[in-house]
């Protein structure tokens, strides 16, 4: 049987910083709530281990990413941001440049970033993913940056 590595959802020690944008801010607040309850319900000491940073939009996450990751502080970082698709192409620009801005950090910095970004084409849609129907996308960022952080430390071994 080959060795097998997975992280877990318990509390992996380190500070986690949620980026958060105010565009939106009905919604975004929303996954920003549902991040903070997976790290809480997950073990971590959110006021003495979490810091939450408000954005101006989605364009502004992956600069403030950059900055907190180059820092060393933190051990990984969770987006929340909406972006609805409208009438002109603003969606595609806004939301392409987020994900491969993010990306570009985590994979270049090593500390995992989260995407909680909603890519919706309606705010019904969006609001259904921030805590109604499909869930709280925010809460599953925040599982998603504890396993994370779990899984880079077993592969250190």
């Amino acid at each position: 049987m080959p060795r097998t590595f997975e992280g877990h959802l318990t509390d992996p020690g380190g500070r986690f910083a949620i980026v958060g944008a105010r565009f939106n801010h009905f919604i975004v607040e929303r996954l920003v709530e549902g991040a903070v309850d997976a790290l809480r319900r997950h073990g971590v000491d959110v006021e003495e281990r979490v810091d939450i940073v408000w954005v101006p939009g989605a364009w502004e996450v992956p600069v403030v990413c950059q900055r907190l990751a180059s820092s060393g502080r933190y051990a990984a970082i969770i987006t929340c941001a909406t972006v609805i698709r409208g009438s002109t192409a603003h969606f595609d620009f806004v939301a392409g440049e987020v994900a491969k801005g993010t990306g570009a950090v985590s994979t270049q910095t090593g500390v995992p970033i989260a995407f909680g970004v909603l890519t919706t084409d309606t705010i019904e849609q969006a609001i259904e993913r921030a805590g109604t129907k499909a869930g709280n996308k925010g809460f599953e960022a925040g599982c998603v940056a504890i396993e994370m952080v779990s899984l880079l430390a077993r592969l250190e071994v």
